[in-house]
């Protein structure tokens, strides 16, 4: 069959909102780079508010959709249920929203959408241990429903999957690792270092450490903050590059100045150019995550041969490039983190380009990326 006459293969993926987050980042990398002659994407999003990402998705010829009260299941289910009619059909529901894609994939079964996959972003473990009775009867559920209503369990790390799933997932024969990619384009660019730090106001002799990431508890900012208070304390000379947004902004900007550090600390917001501000303005890239899936953000650090400092609840699978990553563990305090960043100072990569080679030929470049899920989707759409 050649590829003129091969059916088109419809998916609406399920998100909360096509925000710059990481999973809505690969999602965006994955609508760039598909055949969108054969496979085409709609989102249903749990928001009527515009997201970053709304109007390249509606110019690359795909449709935002609103699809609201979540947190009412039978109003949820009647819009569904709409939408499907409406819009569809479709050959594939690909969820991301985590344990609730349990009854998402349940309404799409009741539809009779063939392919129903549940895709799984984040190790939510740790709060799923500690939930009260009401959130643990919902989990069970949600997790049954998965297990039941999804031909597919696709996740981005091992810990990602447990954490739906369950500790056994791997003897399912349905459920499997599927590495979000990274469009590594950008990072085969040259970035002119002075230019970068003038635009941002950051010395040029000025040793920066990096974030990117949502401002919220799971990212630990505030923590963040203490390691860089102390690493001023030995050196008046570092900055700090805060690229994001998110509910805890104000709070961590008040902590910034309770600290002193109002001139150390650089807040961007939300950016579309994060490959050149890590390669032109960071020299190290510090992710202290309390957990994680696996964070695109990682990879891309990596992609820009940036020495990076990672908690020890980033999944191994993100050691891209070995030899640049560093692990603390989270109980430590911050002067031992700092410990570590200055180990790593004086670290010099010979060339930048080798760690982008790495990465291109694994399984973390966007290209490999997409040929993987195409595959899970064009198996089921020709049965």
């Amino acid at each position: 069959m050649n590829k003129a006459s091969k059916k088109q293969i419809r998916i609406l993926h399920v998100v909360g909102g096509m925000n710059r987050g990481g999973a809505e980042t690969w999602l965006m990398h994955v609508l760039r780079h598909i055949d969108r002659d054969r496979f085409r994407f709609d989102f249903l999003v749990h928001t009527d508010k515009p997201c970053a990402y709304d109007d390249e998705i509606r110019d690359l010829g795909s449709k935002i959709i609103p699809c609201l009260v979540p947190s009412q299941p039978w109003r949820y289910a009647v819009n569904f249920t709409r939408i499907l009619k409406e819009y569809g059909p479709y050959d594939a529901v690909h969820s991301h929203v985590h344990h609730y894609s349990g009854f998402v994939l349940w309404l799409a079964e009741r539809a009779g959408i063939p392919i129903r996959i549940s895709h799984s972003h984040s190790d939510t473990s740790q709060y799923d241990s500690k939930a009260g009775i009401i959130r643990k009867v919902y989990l069970r559920i949600t997790e049954r429903l998965v297990g039941q209503y999804a031909t597919n369990g696709v996740a981005c790390s091992d810990k990602a999957a447990a954490a739906l799933f369950g500790p056994e997932w791997k003897k399912n024969g349905r459920q499997r690792i599927l590495y979000c990619g990274v469009d590594l384009r950008p990072f085969s660019e040259t970035v002119v270092s002075a230019q970068v730090r003038r635009e941002l106001g950051i010395p040029i002799d000025a040793y920066v450490v990096g974030h990117v990431g949502r401002f919220s508890e799971v990212k630990n900012h505030v923590f963040l903050l203490d390691i860089v208070r102390c690493m001023v304390e030995h050196d008046p000379n570092v900055r700090c590059l805060l690229v994001g947004d998110g509910p805890l902004r104000q709070e961590i900007e008040e902590k910034v100045n309770q600290l002193g550090l109002k001139d150390k600390v650089i807040f961007t917001g939300l950016r579309s150019d994060v490959p050149r501000l890590m390669m032109g303005a960071m020299n190290v890239f510090l992710l202290p995550s309390l957990n994680e899936g696996l964070p695109l953000v990682s990879i891309e650090a990596q992609a820009a041969g940036l020495p990076c400092v990672f908690s020890e609840v980033i999944p191994e699978e993100a050691d891209a490039v070995g030899s640049l990553v560093h692990r603390v563990a989270l109980n430590l305090p911050a002067q031992k983190w700092v410990d570590v960043i200055i180990d790593v100072k004086n670290e010099t990569i010979s060339s930048k380009k080798q760690p982008l080679d790495v990465i291109s030929q694994s399984s973390f470049n966007i290209i490999k990326s997409v040929a993987q899920l195409e595959k899970i989707y064009a198996v089921y759409a020709e049965k």
